[in-house]
């Protein structure tokens, strides 16, 4: 699918390359013959003007009022004069009779006045002077007249090869320059929609992978709902037969119940997600105080982490001493964000932190204000940051797997860390979403999210949010 899709992108790629190359090929080869044709043209005119003012009028007789042109006088400087220039002249008289001409033999073509030029067919083979096969002339005739007496037709011929030999090479010119481009349009083209495709690509994979793993993880718990709503319907029935005690019914139902709150946090997670790709998500921000949101989060969890036995400490960093503003002191850890979605993040990382510690261990969110600077237009620039740090002493995460942390679904090889996961009690079986969801909320806040891990040792996760969001 991806490669015909491709394909088609090269082909209207080129094809439309090569239409445009085309248009700009033909424009530009008829402003060449054009201007081609107008230099003749103007050549012509000129040649007939210089020739009219040296042509020698004289009376036909001293007696008469008549004029006539003395062609001999008249034509005798101007032969040497065209003829380099491969033109050709020719003098008829009133009447349309040739009486001069620089042509070994004449042309047989009727006259008529043209002074805008015109291109004509010789109806022979060959032409002495211009060549073999050389039939066709540009041509501008002018009649020459003194008062209302014609006294003759000048006309004057440019062979037309200096306009057809020079279009066929810039004909042939713009083929093979229009050919290369087109063929290397082709393979550009082929290049950069696969380039295109990539992350297309690339989206469709993680998209069917995504729907591999939702459908997946529903599976699950929709079968053993199906399959504990029939076992408690069955025993309801043989307890309203046989009036048995009907507290394993209760417990089939507290079982549904269990799995439906775990059916429907996976279905908000994954609405959650679905909400960022398509950028829905409320960014509706204002001022959080950092550091009670992390004290009602410790809070919430101290319950949990006191069933483990494992030690929860929340840490403020305070101000420096050169902070003695109490506005400063009273808003040192506020920032803007959304209070619930980081409610939730910091929910998910120190949830993870006590579920991944064994018993007797140790779990510290430590929450400080840092300076951060970047250089624009050559100029440091500092602004304020949030750190938020939970540090654990729990089983690790093998270094192989930090990158792939935060995807979705993506959950440890149980087999990995057998030997530390023995050691956790509670069951650490989730989704696989947690830290997808944290990396998102993080992202919408415009921050960062840092993980460092050895086996053994504990994880330590490093969340960074600016002070100060764009919205």
């Amino acid at each position: 699918m991806f490669q015909a899709t491709r394909r088609r992108l090269a082909l209207w790629y080129t094809a439309i390359t090569a239409l445009l190359l085309l248009l700009f090929a033909s424009g530009v080869y008829i402003y060449v013959r054009s201007t081609l044709i107008e230099r003749i043209d103007d050549t012509l005119n000129h040649v007939v003007e210089v020739v009219e003012r040296s042509l020698v009028i004289e009376p036909l007789n001293p007696d008469s009022d008549r004029l006539r042109i003395n062609v001999e006088a008249s034509f005798r400087n101007n032969a040497d004069t065209v003829e380099d220039d491969h033109i050709d002249l020719e003098w008829f008289s009133a009447t349309g009779e040739l009486l001069w001409s620089t042509l070994s033999e004449p042309l047989n073509i009727p006259i008529h006045g043209n002074r805008t030029g015109e291109t004509v067919h010789i109806n022979r083979e060959q032409q002495e002077g211009w060549g073999d096969n050389q039939l066709l002339l540009r041509q501008v005739t002018q009649r020459v007249e003194v008062g209302r007496q014609i006294l003759g037709y000048l006309r004057v011929s440019h062979p037309w090869f200096e306009v057809t030999k020079p279009s066929r090479q810039l004909i042939f010119d713009l083929a093979l320059g229009t050919g290369l481009m087109v063929l290397s349009v082709g393979a550009s083209g082929w290049f950069l929609s696969g380039k295109a495709m990539e992350p297309v690509y690339d989206s469709y994979q993680r998209l069917k992978q995504f729907t591999a793993d939702a459908s997946h993880e529903l599976r699950s718990p929709i079968a053993l709902i199906q399959t504990n709503v029939q076992v408690a319907l069955t025993d309801l029935e043989v307890a309203q037969t046989q009036g048995a005690n009907s507290s394993h019914y209760r417990q089939q139902l507290k079982l549904v119940e269990r799995l439906t709150k775990r059916l429907g946090i996976l279905v908000n997670d994954l609405l959650f997600l679905a909400r960022q790709d398509s950028g829905s998500v409320n960014k509706e921000f204002a001022s959080c105080p950092m550091d009670a949101l992390l004290m009602e989060v410790v809070e919430e969890q101290q319950l949990f982490a006191a069933e483990k036995q494992i030690h929860l400490a929340l840490q403020l960093i305070d101000p420096p001493a050169s902070v003695t503003n109490p506005e400063f002191w009273e808003n040192w850890f506020t920032c803007k964000g959304n209070w619930d979605q980081l409610v939730r993040l910091f929910t998910n990382l120190i949830g993870n932190a006590l579920h991944y510690t064994p018993k007797g261990g140790r779990v510290t969110v430590e929450l400080a204000q840092v300076e951060s600077s970047n250089r624009v237009s050559g100029l440091r620039h500092s602004y304020s940051q949030l750190q938020i740090t939970v540090r654990d002493t729990g089983i690790g995460i093998p270094e192989d797997a930090l990158p792939k942390l935060f995807d979705r679904f993506y959950r440890l090889d149980p087999a990995r860390t057998h030997t530390q996961r023995n050691q956790v009690t509670e069951n650490t079986t989730g989704s696989g979403l947690g830290l997808a969801i944290a990396q998102a909320i993080v992202e919408n806040h415009q921050g960062q999210i840092q993980v460092e891990s050895r086996v053994g040792e504990g994880s330590t996760f490093i969340v960074i949010l600016p002070v100060s969001v764009d919205v």
